[in-house]
């Protein structure tokens, strides 16, 4: 379980506050006005936000004190962090290896991680010779490999075309079961959250509320999320 135990993040003359609990395994979305702080709570999860009061806390395991590289967690950006430099393969071995050193087992999974994504033969393309898409599914390949029981989304597909992005959240949603990741994605398309989420977070006026059962809350959105949908 993820647990955000009195949690207060200030910055400048910004504050968001969150105490909630997530079951493990559970599918949730992160909506809100836009500036709301969506980001800034996935941040504050992941370690690259500090808080300034209260506990970020998995499985009983208090987190807030630690690093980035330290908490079990894999963040997917909007864009996606591949180095241009670097094949498909490579790009994929950093999740396992920053050195890029692997050993013949950690081959095998880098190749076993790109089957599962849709990628077999693409290994030694550059970013630059890839669609969207398939940019995509490197850095979901490479969260896969880094095997962190928690995945967040910052709305890494919201460039892509409509069936492309509904085919990248089925993927994320259907690997997310398999593996029983718990998953966090900020979205602002309300759609996404239906398809993918069982649950959702809102984040507005301040605070990071809920998780609420997805189609209650968009069905019947408070006033400061009614106001956002228009």
């Amino acid at each position: 379980m993820l647990k955000l135990d009195g949690v207060t993040i200030r910055q400048d003359d910004f504050t968001l506050t969150a105490d909630l609990c997530i079951p493990t395994g559970a599918h949730v979305a992160v909506i809100g006005p836009s500036g709301a702080g969506k980001s800034t709570f996935l941040g504050a999860i992941a370690g690259f936000v500090p808080v300034s009061a209260g506990h970020v806390i998995w499985d009983r395991q208090d987190l807030t004190a630690l690093g980035p590289s330290g908490r079990p967690v894999s963040t997917l950006f909007q864009d996606n962090n591949l180095f241009p430099h670097l094949n498909v393969f490579q790009n994929i071995a950093l999740g396992l290896k920053p050195s890029l050193r692997v050993t013949t087992t950690e081959r095998a999974q880098i190749d076993q991680a790109m089957g599962r994504v849709g990628l077999s033969g693409f290994g030694a393309r550059k970013p630059a010779q890839l669609s969207g898409g398939q940019q995509s599914r490197v850095a979901l390949a490479r969260v896969l490999l880094r095997a962190r029981p928690l995945l967040l989304l910052d709305e890494p597909f919201s460039a892509l075309g409509p069936a492309l992005k509904a085919e990248m959240l089925t993927l994320v949603g259907d690997i997310c079961a398999e593996t029983n990741i718990t998953l966090l994605m900020v979205t602002h398309d309300v759609g996404d959250a239906r398809v993918i989420s069982e649950q959702t977070i809102l984040v507005a006026d301040g605070h990071a509320t809920g998780p609420f059962p997805t189609a209650e809350l968009l069905d019947n959105p408070p006033p400061a999320l009614r106001d956002y949908l228009g």
